[in-house]
């Protein structure tokens, strides 16, 4: 295992351990660790979001920037409106689907003009943005409770970067099967 993945595999590792919260009080404590830990234990939104990095990654160049940032960016004026407490119906076929159509654009090698890849990233992070307000727990801070898996989805998208730098180098075709793998986990999501 190369140094870059044994560091961001460390860095998951770190964000997933929960703080003692031994005395009231912690809400933006907990509000954060909540956050954090959102995507962490979906495996819908861990693959989304490694996707979208991994995507990036294997597309290359301004990609490698635009497409986790628009989704970033989207992520968090979704999630502000679940935490408002909108409605938003079909999120968790649209979380499903965006696992689907990213293994696709993997698999396909899709590189589409940077503002078609961006905008795809975006409204993929609709609904996984939503989920995420829309499961602020009462007691926390929306501030904290966003930051957390702000920097939780960063993460992911980092480890999918660090992931197409090493396949796009030494496995091309691994990126293109591991995308079908993609496919066939969000198909699986979708039946579920």
């Amino acid at each position: 295992m190369t140094k870059r993945m044994t560091g961001v595999l460390a860095l998951l590792l770190t964000m997933a351990a929960a703080p003692a919260l031994a005395h009231p009080g912690h809400g933006s404590v907990e509000g954060f660790a909540h956050g954090l830990m959102h995507p962490l234990t979906g495996l819908d939104h861990i693959l989304a979001m490694v996707a979208v990095g991994l995507w990036a990654g294997l597309v290359g160049g301004k990609a490698r920037f635009a497409y986790p940032a628009g989704f970033v960016g989207m992520m968090v004026v979704a999630g502000l409106w679940g935490m408002s407490g909108g409605s938003l119906p079909g999120v968790e076929i649209g979380i499903a689907l965006s696992v689907v159509i990213l293994g696709l654009a993997i698999a396909l090698k899709a590189s589409p003009p940077l503002a078609a890849g961006t905008l795809a990233c975006a409204i993929f992070a609709i609904f996984h943005g939503f989920a995420h307000g829309a499961e602020l727990p009462e007691s926390a801070s929306g501030f904290s409770y966003a930051l957390g898996f702000v920097l939780a989805t960063a993460a992911l998208h980092g480890a999918g970067l660090v992931l197409a730098s090493q396949l796009a180098a030494r496995a091309p075709l691994l990126a293109r099967v591991a995308g079908g793998g993609l496919v066939l986990a969000g198909v699986a999501i979708l039946a579920g």
